[in-house]
């Protein structure tokens, strides 16, 4: 029981790191950007060719797999996503998935169809004993790394200025630049953040998931949806507790009741967009 709850909360934070960019760009920006997994594809990629080709360690490839994608992020900002910032929820959704459908095929003719493994260090391969159940090593990385950046987000966006300013910008971002607050730079900035923290998951992820191919970007969208949806889009809290939920609910199903259980997360959805739309950890009405 013990090992199952473990493995559910190391997952559910792994979804958090991959959704919580989602949950940024939607819940404050108003904007949908399902092309996250294509920057987690991206960021997978990166750790598995700079260990393969480089022979980098594992833990300096991570802040590679965090970097590009944020500027892969600033770019596309910069030149597609901001002319549909007035765009229909509509309009969003099809250009976005529609960069996910490019991005496969592209990642395919260059890299090829076959899966790129990460190749973990000794010190995170095999289990520790705890009150003699065996914990993954890798999973308890995962817990302290995911852990550490949800409490870095939750500073960033509610006790620093900016994000103050990325909230005033998003209400009114016209009385935002009469106050003298750039809009452009805080949407390109929260953009960039919101790229690299689906690149680092998608590195993390790599290993959970038996490597990245170019199918990599579709494994976790849906799973980012339903994070989004049970935990509310306007908050990192409600991300962090709707990706544990799903992430224990997700685990524990496939253990005890494995014919059925990889639908309990999509019935749990279900149910919260029935009795909650908001989601169940958000604390207003939504966007």
């Amino acid at each position: 029981m013990l090992t199952i709850l473990f493995d559910g909360v190391a997952y559910g934070m792994l979804l958090f790191v991959l959704a919580s960019g989602l949950s940024v760009t939607l819940g404050l920006m108003n904007f949908i950007n399902l092309a996250h997994g294509a920057f987690a594809m991206v960021g997978g990629y990166v750790t598995a060719l700079l260990m393969e080709r480089l022979g980098a360690p594992f833990l300096v490839t991570l802040p590679a797999a965090f970097l590009v994608p944020a500027i892969l992020g600033i770019v596309l900002e910069r030149t597609l996503y901001r002319r549909l910032y007035g765009a229909s929820p509509l309009d969003q959704v099809l250009f976005t998935i529609g960069l996910v459908l490019m991005a496969m095929p592209i990642a395919d003719y260059w890299l090829g169809a076959e899966a790129r493994q990460v190749h973990l260090p000794d010190w995170l391969s095999g289990s520790l004993s705890l009150y003699g159940v065996g914990i993954s090593r890798y999973r308890l990385f995962i817990v302290g790394v995911c852990g550490a950046i949800a409490a870095a987000l939750q500073i960033f966006l509610v006790r620093t200025r900016f994000g103050a300013q990325l909230r005033a910008a998003v209400d009114d971002a016209r009385v935002a630049n009469g106050l003298g607050i750039d809009v452009d730079r805080i949407f390109a900035i929260t953009f960039a953040v919101g790229s690299g923290l689906a690149g680092l998951g998608g590195a993390l992820a790599a290993d959970v998931v038996g490597g990245v191919d170019p199918s990599f970007p579709l494994k976790f969208l849906v799973a980012m949806l339903i994070v989004v949806t049970i935990g509310g889009s306007n908050g990192i809290l409600g991300a962090l507790f709707g990706a544990l939920l799903l992430g224990v609910l997700d685990v524990a199903g496939k253990y005890y009741i494995p014919s059925i259980g990889a639908f309990i997360i999509y019935g749990v959805m279900v149910a919260t967009l029935i009795v909650r739309p908001q989601g169940l950890f958000s604390r207003g009405d939504g966007r």
